[in-house]
């Protein structure tokens, strides 16, 4: 595993990557010595695009050059600003450019999209999500159900894996929505599982919510920038995102969501001051851009997702995103994807020696995976905690997840196949030295 033919072999692959130049457009930690850190956390935090430096001081210049004026005269005017993003999402999300808007964060946006979208009458009043969930977004669920004067106990519906496995196949949820779908009103489920790195076929997702008469929602913090997507052609009614992770916008990034066209269009355009535009909450910059600065008690519907917007945009914060974007617009969706999933079978290679003492929880098929593997530590959790601490002290940047997973992310947009190698053998002498 840690020979030097499979180092050389993985130096080679590199050699060989059209996508290797990616890396040098990206600041790498490093270490005390200058060296850099092998930084398989992108599924945590992505890297600063070298590019955002210089957007965020250009913004700040116009800021000092132009004053108020910038939001009509910056070289790129930040009244509009988000639409530089949209291209570039609406591409990565597989959506309609008119379906997606950058905004807020991603649990804002989730709220946003449950007070629209989670709409209990009688009977048909719970909500579908896995057990376990990343914990922001079930506290956004169980508050949105309370809100509605329901009990979460019994209105919050979660599906956990069977006994003795880790990951939910998508034929558990058909028979839930079988048992369960006259009870349910809104599915949401991720596009790629936080924990254990499990990708969804969520067309499939969407089909059995539809044919059940549940809306079909989606957080794809850990999918979007990592997998393929299709939200349009699938037909999903709305999804969140943040943009952190595998799309590089920095910590706390402008968030981003999705909503089917088919349901802005059924939302009314207008409504009179003292009433909500249907099962939309409104704010000033989901109005008309138009006669947005008119100021009339009247709310004018901007076209599409944007009409979902309420607040203007944070340039400072969209900035960078705005560089990182433009890496996935050279780069092609394609062509990262090709590599990731060659990466990851590449590492997955590497740790086979290893599994008497390492346990792959991530699908190994192709499809129900991104780019992130977890690994479970053969001894408990005290032990998997030393081996991740001494993996740190080793140069490797990895993430921890209670109670017992390192999470372990080779990003094709800027980690090596050589970087995989090195992670499996930091990995191998860890185990060696903490038998």
């Amino acid at each position: 595993m840690s020979g030097e033919s499979t180092l050389e072999a993985a130096r080679a692959r590199d050699a060989l990557d059209p996508l290797r130049g990616f890396r040098e457009r990206f600041a790498l930690p490093r270490d005390a010595h200058g060296e850099p850190l092998i930084y398989l956390c992108g599924h945590s935090l992505g890297l600063l695009p070298l590019a955002a430096r210089e957007l965020v001081i250009e913004e700040l210049d116009e800021w000092a050059r132009l004053g108020v004026q910038g939001h009509e005269h910056a070289r790129r005017p930040w009244v509009p600003y988000h639409e530089n993003l949209t291209a570039a999402l609406a591409a990565l999300s597989g959506a309609h450019p008119s379906e997606v808007v950058a905004m807020n964060s991603l649990t804002v946006n989730l709220h946003l999209m449950l007070a629209s979208f989670y709409r209990p009458t009688g009977r048909r009043s719970r909500i579908l999500m896995e057990a376990g969930a990343f914990s922001s977004d079930r506290h956004a669920v169980a508050s949105q159900i309370a809100w509605h004067g329901l009990d979460p106990a019994t209105a919050l519906l979660e599906l956990a894996p069977r006994a003795g496995e880790d990951t939910v196949p998508e034929e558990a949820i058909d028979a839930c929505l079988r048992e369960h779908g006259e009870e349910i009103a809104l599915v949401l489920w991720p596009g790629v599982q936080f924990r254990t790195g499990q990708a969804f076929d969520l067309a499939r997702i969407v089909r059995a919510a539809h044919r059940h008469g549940c809306i079909a929602g989606f957080d794809l913090a850990h999918a979007i920038g990592n997998t393929p997507l299709a939200l349009h052609e699938a037909g999903a009614d709305f999804a969140v995102w943040c943009s952190y992770k595998y799309l590089n916008g920095g910590p706390g990034a402008i968030g981003g969501c999705f909503v089917q066209q088919r349901h802005a269009d059924a939302q009314p355009r207008q409504h009179h001051s003292g009433g909500l535009p249907g099962a939309r909450l409104a704010g000033w910059w989901g109005h008309e851009q138009t006669t947005r600065f008119l100021m009339e008690p009247q709310f004018r519907a901007a076209a599409g997702a944007a009409a979902w917007q309420i607040s203007n945009p944070p340039i400072l914060a969209a900035a960078p995103l705005l560089a990182s974007l433009a890496i996935f617009t050279e780069a092609r969706m394609e062509r990262l994807r090709a590599k990731s999933v060659q990466l990851s079978y590449f590492l997955e290679q590497l740790l086979q020696p290893l599994a008497e003492q390492v346990h792959l929880i991530t699908p190994r098929e192709k499809a129900r995976r991104g780019c992130q593997l977890s690994l479970r530590i053969a001894g408990g959790a005290a032990r998997g905690a030393r081996v991740f601490a001494a993996l740190a002290a080793r140069g490797m940047v990895c993430d921890w997840r209670s109670p017992d997973i390192i999470r372990v992310a080779p990003v094709p947009l800027y980690n090596r196949f050589e970087d995989a190698w090195r992670f499996a053998r930091a990995l191998g002498e860890v185990l060696r030295e903490s038998a």
